[in-house]
């Protein structure tokens, strides 16, 4: 016990003097770095070697389903992250009828520092760098990776949780999801709690999407559930609107959460057969929709997510829109009620309910 104590400080103050840009024994730290990850990780994690690049000393963690690129090289990150990004990729799965694995691993960039951070998204994202460049705190998912930076520990696997699902269903899934649909899933993913290494994924415990709800409802802000079928997040952050956008997000997550578990789970089938059928391309939609759908070269621009998402929810969901409404808005009061932690499902599990074509099995 004593002899670990010992390696985890020696570790500890290597990362804090000596593993930075210009040190002489940089390579020789992150090679000490190496060594700590090693001893320190869980079976999730495959490989870890040194990762050259212009943005700072770093390393290369790979996994059964990711390689992970960081120079945040906290001792604490680089032991939980690749744990986290493997159960998160379970819980993604379990939202889908069948396991999939992925054939080629999937990106993460994360950085120690918001510059570092930023000085790669103009390298990597073009004309949309600057876009990106606009986040205060977060992250964000491009041309097939996740990129984020240090916003804290908890903040930080949060936006990894998030962007992680659009990187899995934008992999595997034969159609994109309308918008609400999207980021609410990835609101799923958001918050977690670890136990003796296993991460498990808590969407009713999501403070800080709860507390922009209530927010919302406290204010009378609500989008009408019409409306925010038909948003997209593009039209919704060009605004500037601070409080549109917590509406459109926080109604979002409140409402792939009124799917899964209002009412007994009485809608669950209708949100895993939606997704199902999104992942195997067969939604009833016309042959121009089906090939927009399908084409991520051709934009999800405003017309086409509004007819899409509201076709998808009226075939999947219902088209009594005022019935509906009524019901989800009382479901979002029920979870942000004081001392609610939300209704059912208050844990992703591995093994998630599944369909086979219109039935649910266990």
């Amino acid at each position: 016990m004593v002899k670990r104590s010992l390696l985890i400080l020696t570790i500890v103050i290597v990362y804090v003097v000596g593993c930075a840009p210009g040190n002489i024994g940089t390579r020789h730290n992150c090679a000490r770095m190496i060594e700590y990850v090693h001893q320190e990780n869980s079976s999730a994690l495959e490989s870890v070697e040194v990762w050259e690049n212009k943005y700072g000393p770093g390393l290369k963690l790979s996994t059964a389903h990711y390689e992970i690129f960081t120079t945040f090289l906290d001792p604490v990150t680089l032991r939980y992250c690749p744990g986290f990004m493997e159960s998160v990729y379970r819980a993604y799965n379990s939202q889908l009828p069948e396991f999939i694995e992925t054939q080629t691993k999937l990106t993460i960039y994360l950085f120690g520092e918001r510059g570092q951070w930023e000085d790669f998204t103009r390298d990597f994202a073009g004309q949309q760098a600057r876009m990106y460049c606009r986040i205060k705190a977060g992250a964000y998912y491009h041309n097939g990776a996740c990129v984020a930076y240090d916003i804290g520990p908890r903040r930080t696997l949060s936006v990894l949780g998030h962007e992680g699902w659009h990187q899995f269903n934008d992999r595997h899934f034969e159609f994109r999801l309308p918008s609400w649909l999207d980021e609410g899933v990835a609101m799923l993913f958001e918050s977690n709690r670890s136990q003796q290494g296993t991460f498990h994924l808590e969407p009713a415990k999501n403070a800080y999407r709860l507390n922009a709800l209530k927010r919302t409802l406290a204010n009378s802000k609500t989008v009408p559930l019409r409306d925010l079928i038909a948003s997209n997040p593009g039209q919704v952050l060009a605004t500037d609107d601070t409080e549109a956008v917590m509406a459109f997000y926080s109604q979002s997550y409140a409402l792939v959460r009124f799917l899964r578990e209002a009412d007994s789970g009485r809608r669950l089938g209708a949100y895993y057969r939606l997704l199902a059928d999104g992942l195997r391309g067969d939604w009833p939609l016309d042959t121009e929709s089906r090939k927009i759908a399908a084409d991520r070269n051709i934009p999800r621009n405003i017309l086409w997510n509004h007819i899409v998402s509201l076709v998808l929810f009226e075939d999947y969901v219902g088209d009594d829109y005022e019935q509906i409404e009524k019901e989800y808005l009382a479901f979002c009061r029920q979870i942000t009620a004081p001392g609610e932690n939300g209704s059912g499902n208050q844990i992703i599990r591995e093994s998630g309910r599944r369909i086979s074509g219109k039935k649910e099995v266990r």
